[in-house]
């Protein structure tokens, strides 16, 4: 899905008032995040002069003070989007969103996993000289709806917008937190909850053991509050409960403690005879791994990944937590295609390549016959829509008699065509859900390509730093073992 966003760029008074403005235009034209320069273009001005004639447009109507300008982003799933596909996409949307009222410099930067384009225009319009206003819920009735459809038009996923128009959706603001590797709070609270109210006995307790985990909580009683919110370490703003879900709101929870507590647990178990419990296990032989799955096996040992650490403390250790998450996506890569030698890497990124290559093929056909069918598709919708007015015109009522003249035409016209409204709903159905699956191939596609060309990077760099110092340590360890060993016993 694409997600956009508008900032605004404020002045810095009346020494240089658009010293931001020309340090963002700046920064989005950096070369070694858009290809040398290539993923740069402008709106209603030349991009090399883009800050002169803003500011000439500012001096011209006498408003040099306040907002310089805005500053949009829309970012791209991981992999979903290549940068000239994305770079058609920002270039669209400035057009259709400014129009022919500001000037506008846009760009897209390919340096990150998340490929994401800037926008950044005028506060001034130069061809009436009035100021963009932005008004609240302009997101959800302008700026998105326009990212949906160019996203549709490219194969794309989207996101819903939420009833409440005025407001991005949950699924937006949690993908927001998550976009550019900002760390999701929404798991570890939920664990951290459940497990207090495991071993909580009351309310009161349940409040108590959060705060000995580190949570700060906010209307803990009703008088102080309508919603109960907490706050754990590292988190700048506080989390209202009922925002986690139907089962962690506070009279939720209350119910919870009083079925889930370990007490209650504990006291039905006791009321039960003991019985003799046959449990019968499976053993597997452990898998034997090749030289370069054990040299990564090892790497997460020494690093000390593997080690369990409390969950309420994850926020000490995220970057830790995203390495061992890139090691273990390594490590699983190489087990899943039996890759021995770093040969068989590039052959399997190779052969991903290739795989990207058909898949884009096949998902361009099936846009193409989907496309062909869209006429059908809109007159079978049209039925759909006219087919109680038809009803009621059969009925008698010659109010809808227009309307039972258009529903006439159309039947004739998929007769003619040789399909009913029912098997177009059908062939619609088909293809979305071959979008659907040709998307998640085309993302699974990606994701192997990615992993196989982070290994071979790797490969190709020698043990150094942190490694190599943990590398020591864990010889002088074993040879340390060794010598004790070898000494007599007293």
């Amino acid at each position: 899905m694409a997600i956009s966003k508008i900032l605004y760029i404020g002045d810095c008074g009346s020494g240089y008032a658009g010293k931001h403005l020309k340090q963002a235009l700046d920064y989005i034209m950096e070369e070694h995040k858009t290809g040398r320069g290539k993923w740069v273009g402008s709106l209603n001005c030349q991009k090399d002069n883009a800050y002169e004639q803003m500011r000439q447009t500012k001096v011209q109507f006498g408003k040099t003070d306040q907002r310089q300008g805005y500053h949009m982003i829309i970012s791209f799933v991981e992999g979903e989007v290549e940068a000239q596909t994305a770079f058609e996409i920002i270039g669209r949307f400035a057009k259709e969103y400014l129009g022919q009222d500001y000037e506008a410099l846009y760009s897209v930067h390919d340096n990150t996993e998340h490929v994401h384009g800037h926008i950044l225009f005028n506060s001034v319009s130069f061809r009436t000289g009035k100021k963009y206003r932005y008004e609240k819920g302009d997101w959800a009735k302008k700026i998105q709806p326009i990212t949906n459809r160019l996203c549709e038009e490219y194969g794309l996923s989207t996101i819903e917008i939420s009833e409440d128009r005025a407001r991005p959706s949950e699924n937006y603001r949690e993908w927001n937190d998550f976009r550019d590797g900002k760390y999701v709070w929404s798991d570890m609270i939920k664990r951290d909850i459940d497990a207090c109210i495991l071993q909580a006995a009351t309310y009161e307790s349940f409040l108590s053991m959060l705060s000995e985990m580190g949570y700060v909580i906010k209307n803990a009683r009703r008088e102080e509050g309508k919603h109960l919110a907490i706050k754990p370490m590292g988190m700048t703003r506080f989390r209202r409960c009922k925002s986690l879900g139907e089962d962690y709101t506070e009279e939720r929870i209350r119910e919870r403690i009083q079925t889930e507590n370990l007490s209650a647990y504990r006291s039905m178990v006791k009321e039960q005879e003991p019985k003799i419990v046959r449990c019968r296990v499976k053993r597997y032989k452990r898998a034997k791994l090749s030289g370069i799955q054990k040299k990564y096996f090892a790497r997460l040992y020494r690093l000390g990944l593997l080690k369990k650490r409390p969950y309420s403390q994850a926020w000490k250790y995220r970057d830790e937590i995203r390495k061992m998450q890139k090691l273990q996506e390594d490590y699983l890569f190489l087990v899943r295609h039996d890759i021995k030698t770093a040969a068989g890497v590039a052959v399997i990124a190779e052969s991903m390549t290739d795989k990207k290559k058909e898949t884009s093929r096949e998902k361009s056909r099936i846009y193409k016959e989907r496309a062909k069918m869209k006429t059908l598709f809109d007159t079978a919708a049209e039925l759909t829509g006219l087919r109680e007015m038809e009803h009621c015109y059969q009925r008698g009522e010659g109010l809808f008699e227009k309307e039972h003249e258009r529903y006439v035409e159309l039947t004739k016209r998929l007769n003619k065509e040789g399909y009913s409204v029912e098997q177009l709903e059908d062939f619609k159905l088909h293809y979305k859900n071959e979008i659907v699956r040709i998307r998640e191939q085309e993302k699974a596609v990606a994701k192997e390509k990615r992993i196989a060309e982070r290994i071979l990077s790797e490969l190709r760099k020698p043990d150094t730093g942190v490694e190599m110092e943990k590398k020591q340590e864990y010889g002088k360890e074993e040879n340390r073992k060794v010598e004790q060993s070898r000494q007599p016993v007293k």
